[in-house]
C-alpha cells in the first residue's frame, strides 16, 4: 500500500483541529464534529480500519485535552471517566452510516447527518440510563418512564448534535467536493 502524505496530514490536522475544537469553552454542549467526521470518514476513505479509527482518534484526543484541562483544575469536564470506552464504541459504530453511502449526495450526506446522532442519542443513553456506562442513569428509575425521563433529559444535547452534524457534514463533504474527489485518495492498491 502507498500512502499519499498530503491526505496523511489532512487526517492527522482534521483529528487534532476537531480534538482542539469540542474544548473550546463556552461551545454549545453537543456542537461538536465528531459525528460528521465519522460519516466523512466512512463514506470517503477507503481503508476501513482507517475510517473507524479517525472519529475514535478525534475523542480520544479531546478528552485527553479535557483531562489535562481538568486535573489543572481550569475545567470542570472530566476527561476520562468509567464506562467512557462505550463512547468511543458507538463513534466507531457511526462510521459504518458513511459506509453505507455508495454514492457521495447531498440527499444521502444530509439524511447520514440526521442518522448519526440519532443513533447516537438512541444507544448512549439507553447504555446511559441501563447503568452501563458507570454513571447509573442519573438516578432515573430502571422503567419505561424512567427510560423516557433520560432521553428527554438529552433532548438539548440531541438537537445541538443533529445541528453540528448538519454543518460540519457540509463544510467537510463540501470541502472534499470543492478540493476534487481525485485529489483525495487514502491508499493507492
Amino acid at each position: 500500500m502507498k500512502w499519499d502524505k498530503n491526505l496523511t496530514w489532512s487526517l492527522i490536522l482534521l483529528v487534532l483541529i476537531a480534538a482542539l475544537y469540542r474544548i473550546i469553552p463556552g461551545r454549545p454542549f453537543g456542537f461538536a464534529p465528531q459525528w460528521a467526521i465519522a460519516i466523512f470518514a466512512g463514506a470517503v476513505i477507503k481503508d476501513k480500519k482507517l475510517a473507524l479509527v479517525i472519529p475514535i482518534l478525534s475523542m480520544f484526543f479531546s478528552d485527553m485535552f479535557f483531562q489535562i484541562l481538568y486535573s489543572s483544575g481550569l475545567s470542570s469536564t472530566q476527561g476520562f471517566y468509567d464506562g467512557q470506552w462505550q463512547n468511543y464504541i458507538l463513534f466507531g459504530l457511526l462510521t459504518f452510516i458513511g459506509f453505507a453511502i455508495r454514492k457521495i449526495n447531498v440527499l444521502k450526506i444530509f439524511l447520514a447527518s440526521l442518522a448519526a446522532p440519532t443513533l447516537y442519542f438512541i444507544l448512549s443513553n439507553f447504555v446511559l440510563w441501563a447503568g452501563w456506562s458507570g454513571t447509573r442513569g442519573y438516578g432515573r428509575p430502571k422503567t419505561w418512564d424512567g427510560l423516557i425521563l433520560c432521553y428527554n433529559d438529552a433532548l438539548p444535547f440531541y438537537r445541538t448534535s443533529i445541528f453540528a452534524t448538519l454543518i460540519f457534514s457540509t463544510v467537510l463533504f463540501g470541502a472534499y467536493y470543492l478540493l476534487g474527489k481525485n485529489s483525495v485518495k487514502t491508499v493507492a492498491a
